[in-house]
């Protein structure tokens, strides 16, 4: 007669459940896991709106960014000394969340372009832009022309005194 009693069919040293396997020396790694999932990046909003204003300003037929009232505070603040430099947030707003963010800009185009295709144009650089630079997705960016520079129309920003 043949036995009747069943085996357990043999798992490897290394397979077995509920084991402890003794650590090699020298063999320790440290922390474990993928290092991107060790910590948390945050990103400010200002860095976005300036990642965004400098995207929106490279597109050609973009003549400045912001309202007139903020353009001619921004002159006024440029000649003051120690006021700063020309501010590339200006006409820019984010919202920034963990893995998303939404833009609003104020442009003004230069007269006789096609508005439809800056403000496409502005879309797809500025989304480009923030999405390689920070890693966020860009779920929107909303644009607003203010304004149209004429030709004959002199800047906002004053000339300088200084020859």
């Amino acid at each position: 007669m043949s036995d009747m009693t069943q085996r357990k069919p043999e798992i490897p040293e290394t397979e077995q459940p509920d084991q402890q396997q003794p650590r090699k020396s020298g063999a320790t790694r440290r922390g474990g896991g993928d290092p991107s999932s060790r910590g948390r990046t945050t990103i400010a909003d200002g860095v976005v709106e300036k990642i965004a204003g400098l995207a929106a300003r490279d597109v050609l037929g973009v003549h400045a960014m912001g309202s007139g009232i903020s353009r001619t505070f921004g002159a006024v603040r440029d000649r003051v000394p120690g006021g700063g430099s020309k501010s590339v947030t200006r006409g820019v707003k984010a919202e920034v969340g963990e893995v998303q963010t939404a833009l609003d800009l104020e442009i003004v185009v230069d007269y006789g372009v096609s508005i439809a295709d800056v403000a496409r144009d502005v879309r797809e650089n500025v989304i480009a832009a923030v999405e390689r630079m920070t890693g966020l997705e860009v779920v929107e960016v909303n644009i607003a022309v203010s304004d149209v520079k004429l030709p004959e129309e002199e800047d906002d920003e004053p000339e300088s005194r200084l020859q």
